[in-house]
């Protein structure tokens, strides 16, 4: 009978550092992750709500993405790096906010992350980083950045954040970034990336104007950021999208699951002078000019490179909208059932809105046009 062998130990388990675990997509990630088998260690913030990831097999460090000394201890001991955290807003008093968060995130924590010597690092990013498609069409990972023109803060930095982490890619971080599209699905209990759907829910959409957008689920996009690390080229960056959909469709699918009634569709020049008008005359928290923005444009991608190289794929969209519903309607359900009542109510003052917008934008025409002059 031959002798046993000596014994074989294990490899010890990779250390994996999650920042941003608390927000919509980092909590689904944190999961995944742990589910994995993960050695978790995860970045809060002080007075962050972790309801998320509470009873999660996680070591939790107090942490500020933004402070360079409580990053560095995070980083301790890590051999790959999730960088996860960041924020979401298209308010025109959170532009300063979100260039600090998003870019200056970025900065130290995949500064840090090189500093340490990590063996991959896989950023999180937005599709949006992209801008948006030319209208009927999709964008790829190939796209040149032009949306810098439109103004919208969130665009802006979180492009500006991924220039950074490129920079610093190219000084040896062993990068590879992902491109979430507009993320739904259970679970954003800081109504973030799924803000439209409740505020469509509880009747705050009044009107919209012919755009698109795509959209992925959060389980998804978790499971994508595992692909990514696991096969993702470094340097590389891979758009994790889902269905593109026209507001017409998407509109007309929440309402059918929900019962609201779809909003009123007008033309792109009066959606802005229109969300005005709303705010003042009803009183609603509705869309402002800036939102109503960027939702008149095409953020349509493809996955194409995700699918091909990494195995990516999404889940049926109808099973996303389903979740994403029936997590506000559980969450929501009286405020929605009133809003719901309310509805006409608010579509009529809507539809004032609207028609005071015309008139006006009719008599500027016709000053405009008495003065020789033309619009641009």
């Amino acid at each position: 009978m031959p002798e046993p062998g000596p014994f074989t130990l294990a490899p010890p388990m990779a250390k994996t550092l999650l920042t941003g675990a608390t927000g919509f997509i980092g909590a689904h990630l944190a999961r995944a992750l742990v589910e994995r088998g993960d050695d978790l260690r995860i970045t809060v913030r002080e007075g962050s709500d972790s309801r998320q990831i509470d009873g999660l097999d996680v070591e939790a460090v107090k942490c500020d993405v933004l402070q360079r000394r409580s990053v560095r201890r995070a980083m301790q001991d890590v051999d790959k790096v999730f960088h996860a955290a960041g924020m979401t807003s298209v308010r025109p008093g959170d532009a300063e906010r979100l260039f600090e968060v998003n870019v200056g995130g970025a900065r130290t924590v995949l500064g840090e992350a090189l500093r340490a010597e990590v063996d991959r690092v896989i950023f999180t990013s937005s599709a949006a980083a992209l801008g948006p498609a030319a209208r009927g069409e999709t964008a790829t990972e190939d796209q040149v950045f032009t949306a810098g023109h439109l103004g919208i803060p969130y665009v802006n930095s979180v492009h500006e954040a991924e220039v950074e982490a490129f920079r610093l890619a190219a000084r040896g971080l062993p990068l590879v970034v992902v491109n979430p599209s507009v993320t739904f699905g259970p679970g954003d209990v800081h109504v973030t990336s799924t803000r439209l759907v409740r505020s469509f829910l509880l009747g705050r959409v009044p009107a919209y104007a012919d755009g698109a957008l795509n959209v992925v689920d959060a389980r998804d996009v978790a499971t994508g950021h595992l692909l990514a690390d696991e096969g993702g080229t470094v340097g590389e960056q891979y758009i994790l999208g889902g269905r593109n959909f026209t507001f017409d469709r998407l509109f007309a699918d929440l309402g059918r699951l929900s019962g609201v009634d779809p909003p009123l569709k007008v033309s792109r020049p009066l959606a802005a002078v229109t969300a005005g008008f709303v705010r003042m005359g009803s009183g609603l928290t509705t869309l402002t000019p800036a939102e109503v923005l960027a939702a008149s444009q095409f953020w349509t991608y493809r996955s194409t490179k995700a699918k091909r190289e990494l195995g990516f794929s999404a889940r049926p969209h109808e099973e996303t909208l389903e979740a994403t519903v029936a997590w506000y309607l559980d969450r929501e359900h009286d405020r929605i059932v009133r809003g719901r009542r309310s509805q006409p109510l608010q579509y009529r003052l809507a539809g004032a809105a609207i028609s005071a917008a015309e008139q006006a934008s009719s008599v500027a025409g016709s000053v405009l046009g008495g003065l020789g002059l033309r619009r641009r």
